[in-house]
């Protein structure tokens, strides 16, 4: 039986246009399953798309689908991130409230999705190197925009630089941790602490 949730994502999955659907069952399964464990079949079959549309989407194979996949999640906490960061008028306030949202959505998945970016990219510096350099720029486009906030609220570069850098690996960790324990609290605690640390640096 389907969650109301995923009933939701499927119903608002099959209003878009076939690359989209593609995009995102690969997002969703690769997050779930890895790289590794999740073939074109299969996402074909979760987007409810040929394997003929896949590959003309993306005529490079799986590669190439899995790099768009992460682009895809990388937006995703983007959007997060950016939502968090407007809706506070202090960063610490608002890393503490981007760690909650992260925690409840993860509860709310039953602990299943976690870090797409992540889930997709790890383990493939060899095999997939395009995917670790869209992994790479995910990550660095997190930590620029709390870095970007943090200046703009008055904190020193090298400060906001080095803020940055802890925030994004600090949220990454603790929400593997999260998921593993299928506990908020490392996501929660982490989001408390961050908080604490960004105020110590006033």
């Amino acid at each position: 039986m389907k969650t109301t949730t995923e009933a939701g994502r499927e119903a608002g999955d099959a209003a878009l246009g076939t690359r989209e659907r593609i995009v995102r069952a690969a997002s969703r399964l690769m997050q779930r399953q890895g790289y590794e464990g999740t073939g074109i079949k299969q996402i074909s079959r979760e987007a409810g798309a040929t394997l003929g549309s896949v590959y003309h989407f993306f005529p490079g194979g799986k590669q190439e689908l899995a790099t768009e996949a992460i682009r895809h999640g990388d937006q995703e906490f983007t959007d997060i991130l950016r939502e968090a960061l407007d809706g506070a008028d202090d960063p610490a306030e608002a890393i503490a409230a981007c760690a909650r949202t992260v925690a409840e959505a993860l509860r709310a998945s039953d602990w299943i999705d976690g870090c797409p970016v992540t889930a997709t990219s790890i383990g493939t510096a060899e095999s997939a190197p395009d995917l670790q350099r869209a992994a790479a720029e995910a990550f660095a486009r997190w930590r620029g925009l709390v870095e970007d906030e943090l200046r703009a609220s008055g904190f020193a570069e090298e400060s906001a630089r080095e803020l940055a850098h802890t925030v994004i690996s600090t949220l990454e960790g603790a929400e593997l941790a999260a998921q593993l324990a299928r506990d908020e609290a490392p996501l929660l605690i982490a989001g408390r602490h961050l908080a604490r640390l960004i105020d110590s640096y006033r």
